[in-house]
């Protein structure tokens, strides 16, 4: 269900519940500062919740504070006007970059339903007049692929998030990218959603290397008693971003941009290629499966380069030269 606007004392007093169920106990001051009122306000709101049957649990003295009674058990969830609408705007992008196509739209379904009318028939509205210029995504998978029957995709990345939160070890059942179904021992580091897919990335036992495993390949995910420290410096997106860089293409490009760095990083995914500063400008490593499509790339970057491998892409853009002067003479 929704609440009034931030500014109503309704909406105040359910902050205050909110930040009661958020925190074992806190002090009237803190409160106080966080609801933006007097702690003659806060007492009020306090006596104003046990009105209503929720049992606050006042500390008196020098580190008194507020709590709720053990074992009180909360209502379901309110949410403001905006605090809704934003919930509805959040699952309609999500459903735009790729996740799980059920599980959203199902949410979408239950916020919906519970919206004032009025609001029900604004965020409808929206999303029958919303465009969107980043292009759609396949939704991620429900579901692991997996023989005995996977995991549930969410359920998958909930069980590698609180592993990687408690620093606990994960037994992964794991198809590869051929098919080929392995087991092993990961130090998870970090959960990266990209072009509506989830990626895990930590230090995997059977290699002895940092890896990168695509969730949705995961049949299990087992957390284990051991534990382990995260190296310092590590980063998860850009672990994922230079994995997603190495797989193998057909052919392997070296080119040599006349620009700075910052430059190309704006125009360069870091998934789409490793950019090292070098005398002279940015060394581009990156792999593809046309040639082709390579020049026509480095030809809408607008930057002066220089092809140090293959030679057959001097062709190829050579090619693309000619095509665009024939055009231009139409």
């Amino acid at each position: 269900m929704s609440y009034p606007s931030p500014s109503h004392p309704t909406t105040r007093v359910l902050a205050m519940l909110e930040l009661l169920q958020a925190n074992h106990r806190i002090g009237g001051a803190e409160l106080a500062r966080r609801l933006g009122v007097d702690e003659r306000t806060v007492r009020r709101y306090a006596a104003r919740l046990g009105d209503l049957g929720v049992p606050v649990v006042a500390e008196r003295g020098r580190h008194g504070g507020y709590r709720l009674m053990p074992g009180y058990k909360l209502p379901p969830l309110m949410l403001t006007d905006d605090e809704a609408a934003a919930v509805v705007l959040g699952l309609l992008a999500g459903r735009r970059v790729g996740l799980p196509g059920q599980a959203t739209e199902s949410a979408l379904a239950k916020v919906q339903r519970v919206l004032p009318a009025a609001l029900r028939d604004r965020v409808q509205a929206l999303r029958e007049t919303l465009g969107f210029t980043l292009p759609a995504r396949e939704p991620a998978p429900d579901t692991a692929a997996s023989a005995a029957g996977g995991v549930p995709g969410i359920g998958t990345v909930l069980t590698l998030a609180a592993a990687t939160r408690e620093r606990r070890r994960v037994r992964l059942r794991y198809r590869s990218r051929q098919g080929e179904p392995t087991e092993r021992d990961l130090d998870p580091y970090g959960l990266v959603f990209h072009s509506g897919r989830w990626y895990v990335t930590g230090h995997d036992h059977r290699s002895g290397e940092t890896r990168t495993f695509r969730v949705d390949r995961v049949a299990s995910a087992e957390p284990g008693t051991a534990r382990y420290e995260i190296p310092a410096g590590v980063d998860p997106v850009r672990q994922v971003a230079r994995s997603l860089a190495s797989v193998p293409w057909a052919h392997e490009v070296e080119v040599l941009l006349e620009t700075t760095l910052a430059e190309a990083r704006r125009r360069i995914p870091a998934t789409a290629a490793t950019l090292t500063e070098q005398d002279g400008g940015v060394l581009m490593e990156t792999r593809a499966e046309r040639l082709d499509g390579m020049a026509q790339m480095l030809a809408g970057l607008g930057f002066p380069f220089a092809i140090r491998r293959p030679g057959e892409l001097r062709d190829h853009v050579r090619d693309l030269a000619r095509t665009l002067h024939e055009q231009a003479g139409r």
